[in-house]
């Protein structure tokens, strides 16, 4: 299989294009050239649908050769971050902690993008809305906030997603508790009172909960933080369009690095609970026990996703920041940073407060001893 590239050269100058979010084409920002042949803004480029792969074939390595793919791929000795390299590139920065990386000789064959959500936001855009975000947060360095605004342009990179669809019916054994009031006599300083005490009434309860699950989201990846990536939802999945690497110009796209049975375990774990949720609703009553259930699951399919952030990888004063924006609502995340300066001059503030506070409580109770 040949390696994929993902650089398309203007037809004018030959620099490389880039998908620019907000025209919805591509653009050189060379020689301002736009290519109205491939507008990418009315929805799907080339009409074809997105459609779900069977994940008992993918297991058995039964996939049709169509669906699979090979690229170039280094992985970050910092971070972990799989990136992915164009044919002409051989190094570059890691887009998410700003460390060197270099083009590995190989090829990964992998699972084939079945789906993206094209970016939304603009660089600028996800800039503002970064340092916005930092001028939000309490003690942050304002020459960080500085720097960020004017620093070098942030990466736009697509992080692999899998996405899970089936059917599951599940068995319950559990307890449905019904609360109820009896009356007692107690003594109280002296005083008998009756009071109210609630008890609970416990029957066996058994029955049947059946779900459809559909587009169950796991990361694929592990560079970012997953207190990051945990944040950055919700992603508007009825948005997704078939992939076509002309959404990748001038952006980065990052291999997964969590294999398919893996990514459907995390999901099998969100999915049960879901049905414990459906088997405490279905149960009933005031308070629920369930004992054991048991989940039979069926027609499992699975798409291979890329969702769009912008990364900012900042070096400042010997410390490493990372901020991730989600590409579609301008949501961020960040590593919190403090100013030792601000934290200082906020405690200074706090003890002359409390002195001022404890001079004034002072005199008061001195004036009012003569």
């Amino acid at each position: 299989m040949t390696v994929e590239t993902h650089s398309f050269p203007c037809a004018q100058c030959g620099a490389d294009l880039r998908f620019d979010p907000a025209s919805g084409k591509l653009v050189c920002d060379h020689c301002g050239y736009e290519d109205e042949a491939r507008d990418l803004s009315t929805g799907p480029w080339g009409g074809s649908a997105i459609r779900e792969l069977d994940f008992a074939a993918a297991l058995k390595e039964q996939l049709p050769l169509a669906e699979m793919e090979e690229t170039r791929t280094a992985s970050c000795s910092s971070c972990g971050a799989e990136v992915e390299f164009d044919g002409a590139t051989h190094g570059k920065e890691c887009p998410f902690c700003a460390s060197p990386i270099v083009a590995d000789t190989g090829t990964n064959r992998h699972i084939k993008p079945k789906a993206l959500l094209p970016f939304l936001l603009s660089e600028p855009d996800a800039r503002k809305a970064m340092t916005n975000w930092l001028g939000r947060l309490w003690f942050a360095p304002s020459g960080l906030q500085k720097y960020a605004r004017h620093g070098r342009k942030m990466d736009g990179v697509y992080i692999p997603y899998w996405t899970f669809d089936a059917r599951t019916a599940s068995d319950y054994r559990g307890e449905r508790g019904t609360v109820y009031y009896t009356s007692r006599t107690v003594t109280r300083n002296g005083q008998r009172q009756t009071e109210r005490v609630a008890r609970i009434r416990w029957r066996r309860a058994s029955g049947r909960v059946a779900r459809m699950f559909d587009d169950v989201l796991v990361l694929a990846a592990r560079s970012l933080p997953k207190t990051f990536t945990d944040a950055l939802p919700p992603w508007d999945l009825s948005q997704l369009v078939p992939y076509n690497p002309e959404y990748l110009a001038g952006m980065r796209a990052e291999a997964y690095t969590v294999e398919l049975d893996e990514g459907f375990h995390e999901a099998r774990a969100h999915m049960d609970r879901v049905i414990e949720r459906d088997v405490r609703f279905d149960i009933g009553g005031d308070r629920q026990r369930v004992h054991n259930i048991q989940t039979r699951v069926s027609d499992v399919t699975f798409k291979h996703v890329l969702l769009p952030i912008w990364v900012a990888a900042y070096k400042y004063q010997g410390r490493s920041y990372r901020f991730v924006i989600n590409g579609q609502t301008g949501r961020v995340q960040g590593e919190r940073p403090y100013s030792k300066g601000k934290i200082a001059l906020a405690v200074i503030a706090a003890l002359v407060l409390a002195a001022g506070a404890a001079f004034l409580f002072a005199a008061q109770n001195g004036g009012g001893g003569y």
